[in-house]
Parts: structure tokens; sequence; C-alpha cells
């Protein structure tokens, strides 16, 4: 079951990697949801936490790496699109 569970880790975990180099690459994120990618990134955090505790590492490993990839998102959007008090 553990080979289930590190194949549904490479395939979702590998999901969120073009969204993540397109957003580094475009600095484009006017058309993305900061609500949504923030309630992934702790999502995926509280599911690593999960694993952590029951020591399942395909758990742990995947939502570790996801919860870095998703909370590019997030931090880009905010960095880049919300106002900010900067004098120019």
């Amino acid at each position: 079951m553990e080979i289930i569970g590190t194949i549904a880790a490479i395939l979702t975990t590998g999901a969120f990697i073009p969204q993540a180099f397109k957003t580094i690459k475009t600095q484009q994120t006017e058309d993305l949801s900061l609500i949504t990618f923030s309630m992934l990134f702790l999502g995926t955090i509280l599911w690593a936490t999960y694993g952590y505790f029951n020591q399942d590492h395909p758990i742990f490993f995947a939502n570790v790496l996801t919860g870095f990839l998703a909370g590019i998102i997030p931090v880009s959007y905010t960095h880049l699109t919300l106002p900010t008090n900067r004098e120019v």
C-alpha cells in the first residue's frame, strides 16, 4: 500500500511544479486565487504534520514539498499584486 501513497505523492506534488515555475517566470498572479492557494498551503502543512506524527513518510515528504510549492503562489501574489506603501 505504501507504493500507492508514493505514486500519489509524486503526482500531486508534481502538479504544482508547472504553476510555481510559471508564476516565478512571468511574475503574473492576477488570475490566481489567493484564498485557494492559501488554503491549499495550510492544508498541505497540516497533512505534513499528520504524516510526521504517524511516521508516514510518503505523506510527510510529499506535503512538505507540495507546501513549499503551493506557498510560492500566496507569497508571490502578495508581493506582486497587493499595493504597497513604498515611496517611489
